[in-house]
């Protein structure tokens, strides 16, 4: 079943690529300001991009730019555990 799509164009296009690189979105939160959340998909606690790869996808942000920018920032720098540390 296809996931709801994010109301911003830019965070939507950002999660898409999230998607495209093998990263799991969670519709839902804990949180009432988060719509979803971004699962690694090596979930190592080698890899550099955030705390075992978890990243909060915010309702309605300030600026939906710049998170935007801050989601693809997360994608871009996954290492995904490698070993060449």
């Amino acid at each position: 079943m296809a996931r709801r799509k994010h109301p911003d164009p830019d965070i939507e296009a950002a999660i898409a690529h999230a998607e495209a690189s093998g990263w799991r979105i969670k519709v839902g939160g804990k949180s009432s300001h988060a719509w979803g959340t971004m699962y690694c998909p090596h979930n190592s606690p080698r890899c550099h991009c955030g705390e075992f790869c978890i990243t909060s996808i915010w309702s309605t942000p300030r600026n939906p730019q710049n998170h935007a920018k801050q989601l693809r920032r997360v994608v871009a720098r996954c290492t995904g555990g490698d070993d060449d540390e």
